[in-house]
Protein backbone atom coordinates (compact mmCIF):
# COMPACT_ATOMS: atom_id res chain seq x y z
CA UNK A 1 0.00 0.00 0.00
CA UNK A 2 1.56 3.57 -1.26
CA UNK A 3 -0.37 5.58 1.36
CA UNK A 4 -0.64 4.48 5.09
CA UNK A 5 -2.56 6.81 7.09
CA UNK A 6 -3.79 7.01 10.75
CA UNK A 7 -6.74 9.18 12.13
CA UNK A 8 -6.02 9.87 15.05
CA UNK A 9 -8.74 11.14 16.23
CA UNK A 10 -12.35 9.67 15.85
CA UNK A 11 -15.79 8.76 17.30
CA UNK A 12 -16.77 6.51 15.02
CA UNK A 13 -18.49 4.28 18.31
CA UNK A 14 -21.16 7.14 18.24
CA UNK A 15 -24.69 6.47 17.55
CA UNK A 16 -24.63 8.22 14.06
CA UNK A 17 -22.54 5.34 12.81
CA UNK A 18 -25.41 2.63 14.16
CA UNK A 19 -26.47 1.66 10.91
CA UNK A 20 -23.35 1.19 8.98
CA UNK A 21 -20.62 1.14 11.12
CA UNK A 22 -18.81 -2.01 10.05
CA UNK A 23 -18.58 -0.62 6.18
CA UNK A 24 -18.13 3.31 7.20
CA UNK A 25 -14.45 1.17 9.25
CA UNK A 26 -14.06 -1.11 6.24
CA UNK A 27 -14.39 2.14 3.69
CA UNK A 28 -11.49 3.57 5.77
CA UNK A 29 -9.19 0.42 5.51
CA UNK A 30 -9.69 0.56 2.19
CA UNK A 31 -8.78 4.17 1.88
CA UNK A 32 -5.66 3.44 3.47
CA UNK A 33 -6.31 4.59 6.96
CA UNK A 34 -4.90 1.59 8.76
CA UNK A 35 -5.28 2.57 12.27
CA UNK A 36 -8.01 4.79 14.57
CA UNK A 37 -7.98 6.12 17.48
CA UNK A 38 -10.82 6.58 19.82
CA UNK A 39 -11.17 9.37 22.06
CA UNK A 40 -13.66 9.21 24.86
CA UNK A 41 -16.18 11.64 25.76
CA UNK A 42 -17.81 10.79 29.37
CA UNK A 43 -19.21 7.48 31.28
CA UNK A 44 -22.17 6.91 28.77
CA UNK A 45 -19.15 6.51 25.68
CA UNK A 46 -17.32 4.31 26.97
CA UNK A 47 -18.96 0.78 26.30
CA UNK A 48 -19.66 1.81 22.47
CA UNK A 49 -16.03 2.63 22.40
CA UNK A 50 -14.21 -0.59 23.90
CA UNK A 51 -16.72 -2.41 21.83
CA UNK A 52 -15.28 -1.19 18.80
CA UNK A 53 -11.98 -1.61 19.97
CA UNK A 54 -12.67 -5.48 20.80
CA UNK A 55 -14.20 -6.02 17.23
CA UNK A 56 -11.27 -4.54 15.49
CA UNK A 57 -8.61 -5.11 18.03
CA UNK A 58 -5.48 -4.65 15.74
CA UNK A 59 -6.69 -1.01 13.90
CA UNK A 60 -8.82 0.76 16.87
CA UNK A 61 -7.14 2.26 19.95
CA UNK A 62 -9.25 3.51 22.97
CA UNK A 63 -8.31 6.41 24.72
CA UNK A 64 -9.97 7.09 28.39
CA UNK A 65 -10.76 10.64 29.30
CA UNK A 66 -13.39 13.50 30.12
CA UNK A 67 -14.48 15.52 27.78
CA UNK A 68 -14.56 19.31 28.56
CA UNK A 69 -18.01 19.61 27.15
CA UNK A 70 -19.24 16.95 30.16
CA UNK A 71 -17.92 18.25 32.76
CA UNK A 72 -20.18 19.31 35.30
CA UNK A 73 -20.90 20.14 38.99
CA UNK A 74 -20.37 16.16 39.49
CA UNK A 75 -17.07 15.97 37.86
CA UNK A 76 -15.10 14.40 40.50
CA UNK A 77 -17.59 11.52 40.22
CA UNK A 78 -17.13 10.89 36.54
CA UNK A 79 -13.50 11.54 37.43
CA UNK A 80 -12.90 9.30 39.31
CA UNK A 81 -14.88 6.40 37.21
CA UNK A 82 -12.32 7.51 34.62
CA UNK A 83 -9.39 6.89 36.77
CA UNK A 84 -10.92 3.32 37.62
CA UNK A 85 -10.77 2.73 34.25
CA UNK A 86 -7.29 4.10 33.84
CA UNK A 87 -6.33 1.44 36.32
CA UNK A 88 -8.22 -1.34 34.95
CA UNK A 89 -6.83 -1.71 31.79
CA UNK A 90 -4.06 -0.42 28.95
CA UNK A 91 -5.16 2.93 27.07
CA UNK A 92 -3.22 4.59 24.22
CA UNK A 93 -3.94 7.74 25.70
CA UNK A 94 -5.99 10.63 27.56
CA UNK A 95 -8.26 12.48 26.24
CA UNK A 96 -10.44 13.65 24.93
CA UNK A 97 -9.16 16.42 27.77
CA UNK A 98 -9.68 20.31 27.70
CA UNK A 99 -11.32 23.00 27.84
CA UNK A 100 -14.41 24.54 25.68
CA UNK A 101 -15.47 28.31 26.12
CA UNK A 102 -17.75 27.82 23.10
CA UNK A 103 -20.94 26.26 24.05
CA UNK A 104 -20.75 27.43 27.95
CA UNK A 105 -18.76 29.37 30.57
CA UNK A 106 -20.76 28.00 33.48
CA UNK A 107 -18.16 25.11 34.66
CA UNK A 108 -14.51 26.66 33.43
CA UNK A 109 -12.99 26.39 36.72
CA UNK A 110 -14.24 22.61 37.01
CA UNK A 111 -13.00 22.27 33.47
CA UNK A 112 -9.50 23.70 34.60
CA UNK A 113 -9.20 21.28 37.57
CA UNK A 114 -10.25 18.50 35.54
CA UNK A 115 -7.93 19.24 32.90
CA UNK A 116 -5.37 19.53 35.07
CA UNK A 117 -5.96 16.39 36.99
CA UNK A 118 -6.18 14.26 34.36
CA UNK A 119 -3.00 15.87 32.80
CA UNK A 120 -1.15 14.50 36.14
CA UNK A 121 -2.80 10.90 35.69
CA UNK A 122 -0.79 11.04 32.23
CA UNK A 123 2.25 12.03 33.54
CA UNK A 124 2.11 8.92 36.46
CA UNK A 125 1.30 6.48 34.01
CA UNK A 126 3.45 8.21 31.25
CA UNK A 127 0.27 8.15 28.67
CA UNK A 128 0.22 11.16 25.80
CA UNK A 129 -2.78 13.42 26.16
CA UNK A 130 -5.33 14.82 23.41
CA UNK A 131 -6.36 18.50 23.76
CA UNK A 132 -9.40 19.56 22.78
CA UNK A 133 -9.47 23.17 22.89
CA UNK A 134 -11.99 25.43 21.72
CA UNK A 135 -12.24 29.27 22.18
CA UNK A 136 -9.29 28.17 24.90
CA UNK A 137 -6.47 27.94 22.91
CA UNK A 138 -4.30 30.61 24.94
CA UNK A 139 -5.84 28.98 28.12
CA UNK A 140 -4.85 25.80 27.19
CA UNK A 141 -1.12 26.59 25.87
CA UNK A 142 -0.88 28.21 29.12
CA UNK A 143 -1.59 25.20 31.43
CA UNK A 144 0.25 22.97 29.26
CA UNK A 145 3.38 25.07 29.98
CA UNK A 146 3.07 24.92 33.92
CA UNK A 147 2.54 21.10 34.00
CA UNK A 148 5.48 20.64 31.77
CA UNK A 149 7.68 17.63 32.25
CA UNK A 150 10.20 15.46 30.27
CA UNK A 151 7.51 13.19 29.68
CA UNK A 152 4.40 15.22 29.36
CA UNK A 153 2.90 14.89 25.25
CA UNK A 154 0.65 15.12 23.57
CA UNK A 155 -2.05 16.36 20.66
CA UNK A 156 -3.59 19.93 20.37
CA UNK A 157 -6.36 18.22 18.47
CA UNK A 158 -8.58 20.35 15.55
CA UNK A 159 -5.55 23.53 15.84
CA UNK A 160 -6.81 26.13 13.87
CA UNK A 161 -4.70 28.47 15.79
CA UNK A 162 -2.31 31.34 14.40
CA UNK A 163 1.70 30.72 13.36
CA UNK A 164 2.58 32.43 16.77
CA UNK A 165 0.34 29.46 18.91
CA UNK A 166 1.66 26.74 16.81
CA UNK A 167 5.02 28.04 17.45
CA UNK A 168 4.38 27.49 21.46
CA UNK A 169 3.02 24.84 20.82
CA UNK A 170 5.97 23.40 18.98
CA UNK A 171 8.19 24.48 21.79
CA UNK A 172 6.19 22.29 24.61
CA UNK A 173 6.92 19.56 22.40
CA UNK A 174 3.50 19.01 21.81
CA UNK A 175 1.66 17.86 18.01
CA UNK A 176 -0.75 19.47 16.29
CA UNK A 177 -3.92 17.33 14.97
CA UNK A 178 -5.21 18.32 11.29
CA UNK A 179 -8.47 17.93 10.00
CA UNK A 180 -11.12 19.47 7.67
CA UNK A 181 -11.35 22.22 8.79
CA UNK A 182 -7.79 22.52 6.72
CA UNK A 183 -9.86 22.41 3.57
CA UNK A 184 -12.19 25.51 4.25
CA UNK A 185 -11.49 28.59 2.86
CA UNK A 186 -11.45 31.28 5.93
CA UNK A 187 -10.19 28.69 7.94
CA UNK A 188 -6.67 30.49 7.74
CA UNK A 189 -4.86 27.13 8.19
CA UNK A 190 -3.19 28.14 4.60
CA UNK A 191 -1.56 30.59 5.88
CA UNK A 192 -0.01 28.75 9.11
CA UNK A 193 1.15 25.20 7.99
CA UNK A 194 3.52 26.40 4.76
CA UNK A 195 5.48 27.21 8.23
CA UNK A 196 5.04 24.92 10.33
CA UNK A 197 7.03 21.39 9.32
CA UNK A 198 5.32 18.36 9.05
CA UNK A 199 7.04 16.77 12.05
CA UNK A 200 4.87 18.44 14.50
CA UNK A 201 1.53 17.38 12.80
CA UNK A 202 -0.49 14.42 12.75
CA UNK A 203 -4.12 13.76 10.64
CA UNK A 204 -7.55 13.68 12.00
CA UNK A 205 -11.12 13.11 11.27
CA UNK A 206 -13.16 13.99 14.52
CA UNK A 207 -15.54 11.67 12.60
CA UNK A 208 -18.68 12.09 12.69
CA UNK A 209 -17.85 15.74 12.88
CA UNK A 210 -16.05 18.27 10.75
CA UNK A 211 -16.42 16.62 7.56
CA UNK A 212 -13.81 17.81 5.35
CA UNK A 213 -14.29 19.61 1.69
CA UNK A 214 -16.10 18.36 -0.51
CA UNK A 215 -18.45 16.11 2.28
CA UNK A 216 -18.96 19.51 4.57
CA UNK A 217 -22.36 19.57 6.16
CA UNK A 218 -22.49 15.83 5.92
CA UNK A 219 -21.31 12.91 8.49
CA UNK A 220 -17.47 12.81 8.60
CA UNK A 221 -15.85 9.71 8.90
CA UNK A 222 -12.33 8.19 8.91
CA UNK A 223 -12.24 7.61 5.24
CA UNK A 224 -11.98 11.03 4.56
CA UNK A 225 -8.01 11.08 5.53
CA UNK A 226 -6.74 11.23 2.40
CA UNK A 227 -8.77 14.44 1.67
CA UNK A 228 -7.39 16.08 4.41
CA UNK A 229 -4.12 14.43 3.79
CA UNK A 230 -4.25 15.85 0.02
CA UNK A 231 -5.06 19.55 1.29
CA UNK A 232 -1.71 19.72 3.46
CA UNK A 233 0.02 18.44 0.54
CA UNK A 234 -1.13 21.21 -1.88
CA UNK A 235 -1.03 24.23 1.04
CA UNK A 236 2.47 23.03 2.04
CA UNK A 237 3.29 22.32 -2.10
CA UNK A 238 4.44 19.03 -1.49
CA UNK A 239 3.20 14.97 -2.44
CA UNK A 240 0.64 13.21 -0.46
CA UNK A 241 2.88 10.48 0.12
CA UNK A 242 5.31 12.39 2.12
CA UNK A 243 2.47 13.82 3.58
CA UNK A 244 1.04 10.12 4.62
CA UNK A 245 4.44 8.73 5.51
CA UNK A 246 5.53 11.97 8.62
CA UNK A 247 2.51 11.89 10.39
CA UNK A 248 1.51 8.44 10.29
CA UNK A 249 5.47 8.20 12.03
CA UNK A 250 4.64 10.99 13.98
CA UNK A 251 1.80 9.15 15.50
CA UNK A 252 2.87 6.00 15.86
CA UNK A 253 5.83 7.30 18.40
CA UNK A 254 3.71 9.10 20.27
CA UNK A 255 1.34 6.47 21.01
CA UNK A 256 3.68 3.94 21.22
CA UNK A 257 2.02 1.65 18.73
CA UNK A 258 3.82 -0.96 16.08
CA UNK A 259 3.31 -1.90 12.96
CA UNK A 260 3.69 -5.42 11.86
CA UNK A 261 5.83 -5.90 8.76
Amino acid sequence: MSNFFIDTHSHMYVSKFNKDRKEAIQRAFDSGVQKIFLPNIDRASIPEMLDLEAEFPDQCYAMMGLHPCSVDKNYEKTLALIEKWLDKRPFCAIGEIGLDYYWSTEFVKEQQEAFRTQCRWAKERDLPIVIHARNSLDDLIKIVAEEKTDNFRGIFHCFGGTLEQAQQIIDLGFLMGIGGVATYKKAGLDKVLPHVDLKHLVLETDAPYLSPVPFRGKRNESSYIPYIAQRVADIKEINIEEVATITTQNALDLFGVEVSA
